[in-house]
């Protein structure tokens, strides 16, 4: 693994370190592309900002310091500097417009929430029996790889859903066909492994080895040290191995 496009700052709130010490340590690890996309900065239209997100008060100075470090280390490590950004259909244009405007290079598709991230709007990744979410979920998967703005598509078996486990495989198979269809990658997503969380899901890569659509390996890193991550690598290698996937190694940003 040389190369890895999901790796977080502390502007989101929830991870540690300097950008310095992630590129040093990824350096280190022997990576050759070091991707940093925090989760994306938006102001909502009733002027609020997830607390998960970047705020939009510190976007401009993501990209002065990453400039910086980037024509720093720029013999050592190729860098970019993208975000990590929802498919919400009522604000997707404003986000991208506006992300843009600050020089974002790429995005990976994080579905953290739905229904365009109204209030009262639920994780994600929380034990969910609803079926119309699971399928609310897999449509806003499906409809932001239709866009064409993602690269890939990070913890795509992020929803946890608790209900009945053939439907769980049919909305997994759908987002898998789409994937394979639309030729945009799957990540098999590091932080799940090592942090011991529902994901990456066996039935969902169970389904991936039998849809085909091609895989990447992301990091997701939060802290400096995990921009190298071997035990969680063998166990995505492993992964690969038993269900037969097509690893993407390297992305054209």
């Amino acid at each position: 693994m040389f190369a890895n496009y999901h790796t977080h700052t502390f502007r989101c709130g929830h991870a540690s370190g300097t950008e310095r010490e992630y590129i040093e340590n990824a350096i280190r690890g022997g990576f050759k592309i070091l991707g940093f996309s925090d989760h994306s900065p938006f102001l909502f239209p009733d002027s609020t900002e997830s607390q998960f997100r970047v705020k939009t008060a510190m976007a401009e100075d993501y990209f002065e310091t990453l400039n910086a470090l980037r024509e720093e280390y720029k013999n050592k490590i190729k860098i970019y500097i993208g975000f990590e950004m929802e498919y919400y259909p009522l604000h997707f244009n404003d986000m991208l417009k506006y992300t843009k405007s600050l020089g974002s290079e790429y995005y990976i598709l994080g579905q953290h929430f739905i229904a365009n991230e109204a209030p009262g709007a639920s994780y994600s990744g929380s034990p969910c029996a609803d079926e119309s979410k699971l399928v609310e979920y897999a449509d806003c998967v499906i409809e932001g790889m239709k866009t064409g703005a993602f690269k890939y598509v990070a913890h795509p078996d992020l929803f946890n859903f608790t209900g009945e486990k053939s439907v769980r495989e049919r909305e997994w198979r759908r987002i898998c066909a789409a994937a394979r269809e639309l030729d945009i990658p799957l990540e098999i997503n590091f932080l799940g492994i090592r942090t011991g969380r529902h994901y990456p899901a066996a039935d969902f890569w169970k389904v991936a080895g039998e849809e085909k659509p091609k895989v990447i390996f992301g990091l997701d890193a939060h802290e400096p040290v995990d921009t190298v991550d071997e035990k969680s690598l063998a166990i995505a290698e492993k992964t690969v191995e038993f269900y037969g996937l097509t690893v993407v190694d390297e992305l054209d940003i």
